[in-house]
C-alpha cells in the first residue's frame, strides 16, 4: 500500500516506486523511508575518505609514493567516475535490492546472474572485514598517541578484539531498524565533511615545516622491498609497482553500489539512487584529494616516513603534538566507525537480495525480516564471515629487519585487494552486457543518452587491468618462486578470489544450473 502523509494523503512518489518495483517483480516488503540524500549519504560513509584514505595511504607510498597520490588519485578517480556514471543509468532502470546481480540477470539470464552476486556478496563482506579491521585499527592508533601506557601494550591480538567489537557494535546498529541508519548516515556525511576539513586545515597551519608543491607531485618511492630491484625509475616502476600503489584510490572510492542496494528504501528511486551513485564519488573524489595532498603538504621529513612503513600515522607524529595528532586519527576512527555500518547495511541488504531468490545456502533464514523489517539474520551472517576472513591479520609481518623493523599489514591490503576485484569485477557484468545489448537497452528517467556507447567500454576496460595488478605479489617475499618466499608475505587475494571463482564454476555445474531461472518474482504480473 502507498504510503501516506501527514493528513492521511498517498504519496505520489512512493506510489510511483513501488509500482516501479511491482513491474521489476517484487513487492514493497522494506520500509521505503530514505530519502535521496540518505541514499546519497549511505555510498558516501561507505566511500568514506575518513577511511580509504586513511588506511590504504601506505600502500600508495609504499608504491609509488607522492606521485602516485597527488597525481594518481585524479586520474583513477576519473575513471571510477565513468563506471558510476554507467551503473547510475542501470540502476534508474531497474531499481531493486538486488541491484548489480540483477541487473546482470535481466541483461545476460541467470548465469550472468549467479556470478555477479556472488562477486558482488564476496566483495561486501570483505569490504566490511577491511573497513571494520581499519577502523580498529585507528582507534588503536589515536588511543595510543594520547596514551604512552596504552601504547606500550600494543599488540596484534588487542586490535583483533576491538575489531570484534566493532563488528558487534555495528551490527547491532543494523538490526536496530533501517530508519535508524537512514538517520546515521546523513550523521556521517556531516562529520565526514566538517571532520576532513579540519584535518585539513590543522595540517595547513600547525607545522613549522612543509613538504614543498613541486616534491608533493614529483617525488618516487619504492619501498616494495625489492620489486622492480628498488628501483624508483625503471620500467618495472612505472609499470608494475607504480599501478599497485592505485589501490588506495580503487579501494577508496568503492562501495558505493550501496545506493543500488538501498533503491527499494528509497523515495524516488529512479533518480534518488542513481544520483546518489555518481554523487558520491564526485564529490569523495574532491574531497580526497584535498584531504591527501594536506598530507603531503605536512611531511616533514620523506625518508623516515618511508623507513616508518608509509602510513599516515608517520605523518602526523613528524608533524603535530601527540595529542593533536591522537585527535586527528580519533576523527578519522569515528568516520571509519560510520563507514562500517554503512557497510554492513549495503551487505545484508545485498545478502537479503540474493537469498530472497534462493541462490545462497540457508536463503530462507537470510531472506527473513525481522519485527522492523530489517534482514537481521543476514546481518549476524555478514559479521561471522568479515570476522572468519580476517583472521590471517593475527600474524606479524615485517617487511624490515630485526633492528630496523617494518611492519606491514599484508593480509589487510590482501582482503581489501579481494574487495576491490570482487566488486568492481561485479560491476563490469552488467555494464558489458548493457553495452551489448545496445539501443534496445530501456534507458530509465536518469540515462547517458548516448554516452554509454564509450563509457562502458572503457570502465570495463579499467576493471579488467586493476582486477590483474590487485593478485599480483606486493613484494618479492610473497612470490612463489623467489628464493626469499615467506607464506607470511603472501597476497592471497588471487586464491580467495581463483577458489571462490572455482566454487562457483564447480556449483554451477553440479547443481545451480539444473534450478536457477533468475530473479524470482514475488509479486502476480
Amino acid at each position: 500500500m502507498p504510503a501516506r502523509l501527514a493528513g492521511g494523503l498517498v504519496s505520489t512518489s512512493t506510489h510511483d516506486d513501488e509500482k516501479h518495483l511491482a513491474e521489476l517483480g517484487y513487492k514493497q516488503d522494506l520500509n521505503r523511508s530514505w530519502s535521496s540524500f540518505s541514499n546519497f549519504a549511505i555510498s558516501f560513509s561507505i566511500i568514506s575518505i575518513l577511511a580509504g584514505c586513511f588506511t590504504t595511504f601506505g600502500q600508495a607510498w609504499n608504491n609509488g609514493g607522492p606521485v602516485a597520490i597527488s597525481i594518481g588519485w585524479p586520474i583513477i578517480a576519473t575513471f571510477i567516475l565513468i563506471i558510476g556514471f554507467t551503473m547510475a543509468e542501470l540502476v534508474s532502470a531497474y531499481p531493486t535490492s538486488g541491484g548489480i546481480y540483477w541487473w546482470a540477470a535481466k541483461l545476460g539470464g541467470p548465469k550472468a546472474g549467479y556470478y555477479t552476486g556472488w562477486l558482488n556478496l564476496i566483495g561486501l563482506l570483505a569490504v566490511i572485514a577491511s573497513v571494520c579491521y581499519g577502523c580498529a585499527t585507528f582507534f588503536d592508533l589515536a588511543f595510543s598517541s594520547l596514551s604512552p601506557s596504552w601504547a606500550a601494550g600494543y599488540s596484534l591480538q588487542r586490535v583483533f578484539v576491538m575489531f570484534i567489537v566493532i563488528l558487534i557494535l555495528v551490527s547491532a546498529f543494523n538490526i536496530g531498524s533501517g530508519h535508524l541508519m537512514s538517520v546515521i548516515n546523513n550523521i556521517s556525511v556531516w562529520w565526514h565533511v566538517f571532520g576532513a576539513a579540519l584535518i585539513i586545515v590543522i595540517l595547513i597551519a600547525v607545522p613549522d615545516h612543509h613538504m614543498s608543491v613541486g616534491d608533493m607531485f614529483s617525488m618516487r618511492v619504492n619501498n616494495s622491498a625489492g620489486l622492480a630491484s628498488g628501483s624508483s625509475s625503471s620500467s618495472g616502476y612505472w609499470f608494475y609497482v607504480l599501478p599497485l600503489g592505485f589501490l588506495l584510490t580503487q579501494y577508496t572510492i568503492t562501495g558505493f553500489d550501496a545506493s543500488a542496494h538501498l533503491s527499494e528504501e528509497t523515495q524516488g528511486a529512479s533518480q534518488g539512487a542513481a544520483k546518489g551513485i555518481w554523487k558520491s564519488i564526485f564529490y569523495s573524489a574532491i574531497g580526497g584529494w584535498v584531504l591527501l595532498l594536506a598530507f603531503l603538504y605536512a611531511v616533514q621529513d620523506p625518508e623516515k616516513v618511508t623507513a616508518g612503513g608509509g602510513g599516515v600515522a608517520v605523518i602526523l607524529a613528524q608533524a603535530l603534538s601527540a595529542k593533536l595528532a591522537g585527535t586527528v586519527l580519533l576523527i578519522s576512527a569515528i568516520g571509519q566507525f560510520f563507514c562500517s555500518s554503512a557497510c554492513m547495511t549495503s551487505c545484508s541488504r545485498m545478502l537479503y537480495a540474493f537469498s530472497r531468490d534462493g541462490v545462497v545456502p540457508g536463503s530462507k533464514k537470510w531472506s527473513t525480516l525481522n519485527k522492523g523489517k530489517v534482514p537481521a539474520n543476514a546481518v549476524i551472517a555478514s559479521a561471522v564471515v568479515a570476522m572468519i576472513i580476517t583472521l590471517p591479520a593475527l600474524v606479524k609481518v615485517n617487511i624490515g629487519t630485526a633492528d630496523a623493523p617494518v611492519l606491514v599489514p599484508i593480509a589487510f591490503y590482501a582482503v581489501v585487494s579481494v574487495a576491490v576485484i570482487g566488486l568492481y569485477l561485479a560491476f563490469a557484468i552488467p555494464i558489458w552486457l548493457r553495452w551489448r545489448m545496445g539501443d534496445k537497452f530501456v534507458q530509465g528517467s536518469w540515462n547517458l543518452g548516448n554516452k554509454w556507447k564509450w563509457m562502458a567500454p572503457v570502465a570495463v576496460a579499467e576493471i579488467v587491468i586493476i582486477s590483474i595488478y590487485f593478485i599480483l605479489p606486493t613484494t618479492p617475499m610473497g612470490t612463489p618462486w623467489d628464493p626469499s618466499f615467506d607464506w607470511k608475505f603472501l597476497n592471497y587475494a588471487p586464491l580467495l578470489t581463483g577458489g571462490a571463482l572455482l566454487a562457483l564454476w564447480i556449483g554451477w555445474h553440479l547443481s545451480v544450473k539444473k534450478w536457477f531461472t533468475g530473479p524470482k518474482r514475488t509479486i502476480d504480473a
